[in-house]
């Protein structure tokens, strides 16, 4: 048996994509069974239902339905129920060996972590910035920024896997470009984007190749 997928997204699935196209030609010997988007409309789900994956969308907004924004202890404690509910759904309904979070836009806190880690199921994540480097969100346009002004002469971006420390966990692939000065954003995204497509495949392959146990 092939190990099966499990992918997490939030938006377009451009990265998503590229996971599908590499499990159809062969490249990863491994099955998409399931994508979770964090997003209704998320592209990506076209793209999975285009694939014939099936999928199920999970909304942090139907969580805090109700609770205004000040009411903080509820909100973590709707957060918490969001965590637990995804993790029944991943534990007992889909059953996958591995997770690909490919442009899933939520921290993954503990109460998510633990039980995954305690199942053996590895999570990476594609984070778009080198090791170290503009941890958490906005990962592109900071780098772009440090570049421009001269501070970093490089960017990329790396298949990590899942810690609690947010894009802390250990590399399996970086990719790298360099600073262009003078650069419009949308270009250094453009380059960034196209490492990213080959980056996600790659460490997927390096944790299905682990799972087969090469």
């Amino acid at each position: 048996m092939s190990p099966s997928i499990l992918v997490l997204i939030s938006g377009s699935g451009s990265n998503l994509q590229a996971l599908i196209d590499a499990c159809a030609s062969g490249r990863i010997a491994g099955k998409i069974t399931h994508v979770i988007s964090s997003s209704s409309n998320a592209y990506g789900l076209e793209r999975a239902a285009k694939a014939s994956i099936a999928t199920t969308t999970h909304e942090l907004k139907t969580y805090y339905k109700g609770i205004p924004k000040e009411e903080k202890k509820l909100r973590l404690e709707a957060r918490a129920e969001f965590n637990k509910d995804l993790v029944k759904l991943i534990l007992e309904s889909i059953k996958p060996d591995m997770i690909v979070c490919a442009g899933w836009m939520l921290i993954l806190s503990s109460d998510f972590l633990k039980p995954l880690n305690d199942a053996s199921i590895p999570i990476i994540n594609l984070h778009p910035a080198l090791p170290n480097q503009f941890e958490g969100t906005c990962a592109i346009e900071r780098s772009w920024q440090a570049g421009q002004d001269g501070l970093v002469q490089k960017g990329g971006c790396m298949i990590h896997y899942v810690i609690e420390e947010v894009d802390k966990g250990n590399p399996l692939v970086v990719r790298e470009i360099e600073v262009i000065k003078g650069e419009p954003l949308d270009k250094w995204e453009e380059r960034i984007h196209a490492l990213e497509h080959e980056a996600i495949v790659e460490g997927t392959i390096k944790v299905v190749n682990q799972l087969n146990g090469h």
